[in-house]
C-alpha cells in the first residue's frame, strides 16, 4: 500500500566533497649518476586509507641479469612480492616494467634497491627514477566479502573520494553503524509553504505495523492544501455501508474537526483543509495482504543521468528516487567543468519533481599551462598540443648561435617533458641550459688581407669583434661571454687611474661604423688585471682587462663570443693567426689616419727570441720602448706592412683549431706599425686564464 502526497516541504543541501591528491617521487641513490655497489636501501610509501598507490617508472637502468640475480628493485605489499625489475628498455636479460605502472593492492608499499659488489665500468648503470600517486579505491563496486558480513551498505553505497558513505531509501534512516538502514517516519513538523510527503519505502509497500505522524504547521493567515497523486492505493474493505479502512489508513486531523481516514485505490485529489495547520497519520497493521504500487507518470523518479565523456557517474543504479545522490568523476588528465568555470567536486540530487537539481558537468582535458621559457632557446610539441595532460614537448637552443649544455662529444642530449595528472611538466633530467656556442663564426674569411691598407672585413665573420668608445678614445675588445668583453688594460686605463664605467660605450656587430653605430651596450664594471703598472706607458706587462656589461648579449650571427685557450694551448711558430679592429690604416699618399670599416690581417706568430732581437735593436735607435716579457707574444712579417695599430688595441688575434678561432692574444703595443723589421706585440690570454675565470665568478 502506497500513496504519494504534494505538499510545502524543502530541505537544506551543503554539496562540499574536495580532497587534495597525494603524490611523490622515489630515485635510486646518486640518480642520475650510476648507483654505487653493495648498497641495500629501503622505501615504505603509504597514502590514507581509502586510496591505492600507483607507481609509474620514468626510467630505468639496473644491472640486467636472469632473474634479476645481482642488482635489482623489488616492490612489495604486506611482505608479499609484487614485482622483482632490473636491465634497461630493450634489454636481452633481466626484467623492466616498460610503460606499464605498478597498482598496490592496499594503500601500501615496500621497495627495496640492492646491488652486488660487481659493477662493471662499462655499465654504468644509473638505477631509476619513479613518481607514486594516490589512487581512489571504490569501494562500492568491490565484491561482498566471503566471511558473511554483508554488502558495505545496506541500501545505496556512494564512493567518496578516499572513503565511501552509506545511504538509504525514502523513509528510511541510517543506523548508528553508518551502513544499515532503519525504517523512519517520525516526520515532525513540516513549516516550510511547499514540499512533498511520501509513504515509508514508496514507490514500494510499507513494511507491517508501521505507525507515522507528520504534522504540517504553516504561518497564520495561510491555509494548507493537501494534492493527493492519481497513485494513490492503501488497503480497504468494502462492505454494505460503504468503504472501511480496518487494518490500513491514512488519518487527517484538522484542528476542530473529527478526523478523516482515507484508504483505498482512488486518490482523495485535491484536499483544501481550510486551516494552518494538519496532522496526518499513517498505520498499517501486522497482517493483511502486501500490496504494491505499480509505478506512475507523477512518480518522483528522477531520470537516467546518462553518462560523462571522460568521467563516470556513482552509484549506477537501475531507478533513482527522491533524494537519492549521484557523484560524478573526471579520468584521469581531466577536469570537471560547469558553465564555463572549473569546480573541485560534483553531486546532484534527485528532486521531488523528478529532476536532478543541477545538470551534469563536463570533464574537459587539462592543461599544465605554458611550460617554463628557455632562455635563448624553444619548445617544440613532440605529441599532443596546447599544454594538454599527456602533451610530451622538447627543449631546443637557438642554433647555430646555442647549443644545450652537454652536447658535447657528438653525444646530442635531448630535454623532454610531459604533462601530467597534477598539471606538472615532469621529466627525469634536469632543467637545460642554453650555453653560446664560441668561435664559429657563420660566415668565413675566404682571403688573406692586411689591416695597414688592407680590405674591409665581410660581415659576420669576426663577430666577436667590438669597437669601444672610452672618454672620446677609440679602442678595441673581444666578446668571450653574453655579459663580459676582454681587452688591453691601457685602453680602460690611464696613468694608474680605471675609467669609470659610465664612459665607457661598446659596440658589438660593427663592420661600418657611420652605419652601425646606433645602439651601444653600456658597462656596469671595469676590471683592470691587478698586476699592470703603467704610468709611463713603457711597461706593458699585464695588459689585459675586463669589461662587465649591464645586459647579457643575445648572440646572433653579427655578434658570438670567441673561445677562450683551453688549458695547455700551444703558441707555435708560423702558425697565421688572424688580427682584426679599427685602428690605423693608410692612404694611397701614406698618410696614417682612423678607419670606419673592420679591417682584419693573418699574421704568423713569431719566436721569442726573434721578437726580442727586433726590440733591441729598435731600442739602439729609439726611446722609451717597452720590454718583452713571457707574458706577451709577437706576430707579424719581417719586410713589414701587415699589423696591427693604434686604435686595434685590445682587439682580438685568434687562432684556429679545429673550425673554431679562440683567443690567442690581444692586441698590446708595437714599435711603430707595420715597418721592415718590427714586430706586433700581443698580450699572451693564456697566462691569464685562472684570472679571467676568477673575475667573471665574483662578478
Amino acid at each position: 500500500m502506497d500513496w504519494f502526497l504534494y505538499v510545502s516541504v524543502g530541505e537544506c543541501w551543503d554539496p562540499s566533497d574536495a580532497q587534495p591528491a597525494m603524490y611523490g617521487e622515489v630515485q635510486s641513490p646518486q640518480y642520475p649518476k650510476p648507483y654505487p655497489p653493495n648498497l641495500q636501501e629501503q622505501w615504505d610509501l603509504s597514502v590514507p586509507e581509502g586510496y591505492q598507490i600507483r607507481l609509474t617508472f620514468t626510467h630505468m637502468d639496473i644491472e640486467p641479469s636472469a632473474g634479476c640475480y645481482y642488482d635489482s628493485l623489488t616492490i612489495l605489499h604486506d611482505g608479499k612480492v609484487l614485482e622483482k625489475f632490473c636491465g634497461f628498455e630493450n634489454s636481452a636479460d633481466g626484467h623492466h616494467p616498460g610503460n606499464h605502472p605498478i597498482l598496490s593492492p592496499g594503500n601500501r608499499l615496500t621497495l627495496i634497491f640492492q646491488s652486488d659488489s660487481n659493477n662493471p665500468e662499462r655499465h654504468q648503470n644509473v638505477g631509476f627514477s619513479a613518481h607514486y600517486q594516490a589512487i581512489d579505491i571504490d569501494e562500492c563496486s568491490a565484491p561482498t566479502p566471503a566471511d558473511g558480513s554483508g554488502p558495505l551498505c545496506d541500501q545505496i553505497c556512494l564512493n567518496t573520494l578516499g572513503s565511501y558513505l552509506c545511504s538509504c531509501h525514502h523513509g528510511y534512516e541510517l543506523r548508528s553503524d553508518e551502513r544499515s538502514c532503519v525504517l523512519s517516519c517520525t516526520g515532525g513538523i513540516f513549516d516550510e509553504p511547499r514540499g512533498h510527503l511520501l509513504s515509508p519505502g514508496y514507490p514500494n509497500s510499507p513494511p507491517h505495523g508501521v505507525s507515522c505522524q507528520y504534522i504540517i504547521a504553516v504561518e497564520r493567515g495561510f491555509t494548507i492544501s493537501l494534492n493527493f497523486s492519481d497513485t494513490f492505493q492503501i488497503e480497504s474493505v468494502d462492505t454494505e455501508q460503504g468503504r472501511t479502512c480496518p487494518h490500513h489508513w491514512l488519518q487527517v486531523t484538522v484542528p476542530g474537526r473529527k478526523p478523516t481516514k482515507l484508504c483505498g485505490a482512488e486518490s482523495p485529489g485535491l484536499m483544501v483543509v481550510n486551516s494552518n495547520t494538519v496532522q496526518l497519520d499513517y498505520k498499517t497493521d501486522d497482517e493483511g495482504p502486501e500490496q504494491r504500487l505499480e509505478p506512475g507518470v507523477q512518480h518522483p523518479h528522477c531520470p537516467l543521468p546518462g553518462s560523462v565523456a571522460r568521467g563516470r557517474v556513482t552509484p549506477l543504479m537501475t531507478e533513482y528516487l527522491y533524494r537519492d545522490h549521484i557523484f560524478v568523476r573526471c579520468d584521469d588528465g581531466y577536469k570537471l567543468m560547469m558553465d564555463g568555470q572549473e569546480i573541485e567536486s560534483f553531486n546532484t540530487m534527485c528532486q521531488s519533481n523528478g529532476q536532478w537539481h543541477l545538470p551534469l558537468p563536463e570533464c574537459h582535458i587539462i592543461d599544465c599551462g605554458e611550460p617554463k621559457p628557455l632562455l635563448n632557446g624553444g619548445v617544440t610539441f613532440l605529441s599532443g598540443s596546447q599544454n594538454q595532460y599527456l602533451s610530451v614537448i622538447q627543449y631546443h637552443c637557438n642554433e647555430p648561435f646555442y647549443s644545450l649544455a652537454g652536447d658535447i662529444n657528438g653525444k646530442i642530449f635531448t630535454y623532454s617533458l610531459t604533462c601530467d595528472k597534477e598539471r606538472r611538466w615532469t621529466s627525469n633530467t634536469v632543467f637545460p641550459i642554453c650555453i653560446p656556442v664560441c668561435g664559429k663564426p657563420t660566415t668565413r674569411i675566404s682571403a688573406y688581407q692586411r689591416i695597414i691598407g688592407g680590405s674591409d672585413a665581410p660581415d659576420n665573420t669576426i663577430p666577436w669583434q667590438v669597437m669601444m668608445n672610452i672618454e672620446g678614445g677609440r679602442g678595441g675588445g673581444i666578446v668571450i661571454a653574453d655579459r663580459w668583453i676582454m681587452t688591453a688594460a691601457h685602453v680602460v686605463s690611464n696613468q694608474g687611474v680605471t675609467a669609470s664605467s659610465d664612459t665607457v660605450r661598446v659596440y658589438t656587430g660593427l663592420t661600418d661604423i657611420k652605419r652601425d653605430m646606433s645602439s651601444p651596450v653600456y658597462a656596469a664594471s671595469v676590471h683592470v688585471h691587478p698586476q699592470y703598472n703603467n704610468p709611463n706607458y713603457v711597461d706593458y706587462n699585464n695588459d689585459i682587462a675586463l669589461i662587465k656589461l649591464r645586459d647579457p648579449i643575445t648572440f646572433d650571427s653579427s655578434v658570438m663570443p670567441v673561445c677562450l685557450p683551453a688549458e695547455g694551448a700551444t703558441y707555435q711558430t708560423g702558425n697565421m693567426g688572424l688580427v682584426s679592429g679599427f685602428g690605423i690604416t693608410k692612404t694611397n699618399d701614406s698618410r696614417m689616419v682612423l678607419t670606419n670599416k673592420l679591417k682584419y690581417v693573418y699574421v704568423p706568430l713569431v719566436d721569442q727570441e726573434t721578437c726580442t732581437n727586433s726590440i733591441k735593436v729598435a731600442k739602439t735607435k729609439l726611446t722609451n720602448i717597452p720590454s718583452l716579457t713571457n707574458n706577451m707574444f709577437c706576430a707579424g712579417i719581417p719586410e713589414g706592412g701587415k699589423d696591427s695599430c693604434q686604435g686595434d688595441a685590445g682587439g682580438p688575434f685568434v687562432l684556429s683549431d679545429s673550425g673554431r678561432y679562440w683567443a690567442a692574444g690581444i692586441v698590446s703595443w708595437g714599435v711603430e706599425c707595420g715597418q721592415q723589421g718590427t714586430y706586433g706585440v700581443y698580450t699572451k690570454v693564456t697566462n691569464y686564464l685562472n684570472w679571467i675565470h676568477k673575475t667573471m665568478q665574483e662578478n
